[in-house]
């Protein structure tokens, strides 16, 4: 059984320490023939938005910044009146009433652009709702929160990721930003041919910005399953069930949807990038964890839990 279109991508399934699952499979450039191994490194997409969840959470265990913080005061002056509700504990859990990308039709999703104008057209857009009256998925929200990060640690925020987050859990193989000139690292594709990468740099710093290998992100889920890297209560609030998404038992986290996966119980999250498709899980009652990275629009993320029927595995 393959999940992958024309098989190409990772797909790894733990049951506690044990990999029951290590499937590396196709091209990671059609162009050069250059197949997919353990070193391949793809976007991991919305996935992102846990790191950036992390590097938050960390710089509130170290008294930088509160959650409670309104986004203005991390952001450049002068910030729009209509965000001033704004908290940074709205933008982790989807409820500042900001919109996602298809409320925002002015931002390019590929062409590069400068911060300042990327906020410039965020805060064009009215909010949604008053904060906290809603939920609304926002990629732009979690932009903000990366701005946060940078003017908090005074560093900037790939470099933050790398520093803080990535070298301490030995993810060796992560990284933060475009993956120019970066070895190993896949191309994304949509019908057998390469698609445009989207500004990571700037437009989905935070969002959407993440490089892993399939390994790499299965140590990830170990933040949430062995409380590497935060605090105990830092892991209870980025897997609490903050904000009902709508459906049945879901609600969204920190950087994390929880709630039930294939009739599990389960904190997850999927991304998509053009060309490229991920999923990671963690199913705590099992200690069971899924990673699915592909450069291949074609794959639907969501079918990879079909790998959890135990036939399947």
């Amino acid at each position: 059984m393959s999940i992958f279109t024309h098989d190409r991508g990772v797909l790894l399934l733990a049951r506690g320490d044990e990999l029951l699952v290590d499937r590396v499979a196709g091209t990671a450039d059609e162009a050069t023939g250059a197949p997919c191994t353990p070193a391949t490194r793809f976007q991991i997409a919305s996935i992102s938005k846990q790191m950036a969840a992390v590097a938050v959470l960390l710089l509130a265990e170290r008294g930088t910044l509160r959650l409670t913080d309104p986004v203005v005061r991390w952001l450049p002056d002068p910030p729009p009146s209509s965000w001033s509700g704004i908290t940074l504990h709205h933008l982790l859990t989807h409820t500042s009433g900001l919109g996602h990308w298809e409320e925002h039709p002015a931002v390019d999703l590929v062409a590069p652009t400068g911060p300042d104008n990327l906020l410039a057209a965020f805060a064009a857009v009215p909010p949604l709702f008053r904060p906290g009256a809603g939920w609304h998925y926002s990629s732009p929200g979690y932009v903000l929160l990366a701005r946060a990060v940078e003017r908090a640690s005074g560093r900037p925020y790939a470099d933050f990721l790398a520093e803080e987050v990535f070298a301490p859990l030995g993810m060796t193989g992560s990284f933060a930003g475009s993956g120019a000139g970066r070895p190993d690292v896949a191309v994304g594709h949509e019908g057998g041919r390469p698609v445009p990468s989207w500004d990571l740099a700037t437009v989905s710093m935070g969002a959407g910005d993440v490089w892993c290998t399939g390994a790499d992100l299965l140590t990830w889920l170990d933040v949430p399953r062995r409380g590497r890297l935060l605090s105990a209560s830092s892991v209870a609030a980025m897997t609490a069930p903050h904000a009902p998404t709508g459906r049945p038992g879901e609600a969204y986290g920190y950087g994390f949807f929880v709630g039930p996966l294939a009739g599990r119980r389960a904190v997850h999250h999927s991304g998509d990038n053009g060309g490229y498709k991920a999923f990671a899980a963690w199913l705590p009652e099992e200690d069971r964890r899924l990673v699915l990275l592909s450069n291949q629009a074609e794959v639907n993320p969501t079918a990879v839990t079909s790998v959890l029927d135990p036939d399947a595995a």
